[in-house]
């Protein structure tokens, strides 16, 4: 089963999720789109990032392969990547780790995010080995996942800008 940019209600999503072994999605102020739906183990994702501190200009950006998982939902750093860019704790913070255990880890930024014709600035855990990108960075920088070619891509439904939703107050 391969489904590409569609767009589904939160419950038709549910049923497709019991469906599919992986379902990529992406979602934004409630509205959930279907990226692509998986029945095959597909791997792991991953893409090429910049990683900068913009309080540091001096300091060169580095380069990184990270791991691109919409089940996260922050930006997680090694230390020694937070070490090289200098980037300074602003608190600490409590995470849910995936075998259920909770720990305190170091919340550092601000942090640049860029890739391709695209940036985001966000704060990152301190945590792990290997960069990982969450989805509030891949959200903001308008991203998806391409499972069929094991990639990271700029939505293309908008290949030049991000796009994002945005609702305005209404009196």
């Amino acid at each position: 089963m391969a489904l590409k940019s569609s767009r589904v209600n939160p419950l038709a999503f549910l049923s497709l999720r019991v469906a599919c072994e992986r379902v990529y999605y992406s979602c934004v102020l409630g509205v959930v789109r279907l990226v692509s739906c998986q029945a095959d183990f597909m791997g792991l994702i991953r893409g090429f990032f910049v990683l900068a501190n913009p309080t540091r200009p001096e300091l060169a950006p580095v380069e990184v392969s990270a791991l691109a998982d919409t089940g996260a939902v922050h930006l997680c750093i090694p230390e020694h990547l937070a070490i090289q860019l200098s980037l300074v704790e602003l608190e600490r913070r409590e995470v849910v780790l995936a075998d259920g255990h909770r720990r305190t880890v170091p919340y550092v930024g601000p942090v640049e995010v860029r890739f391709r014709n695209r940036r985001c600035f966000t704060g990152a855990m301190v945590l792990g080995t290997e960069v990982l990108l969450g989805a509030i960075p891949m959200e903001d920088m308008d991203l998806v996942l391409r499972p069929q070619m094991q990639s990271v891509d700029v939505n293309p439904d908008s290949p030049n800008i991000p796009l994002s939703a945005a609702r305005s107050a209404s009196r």
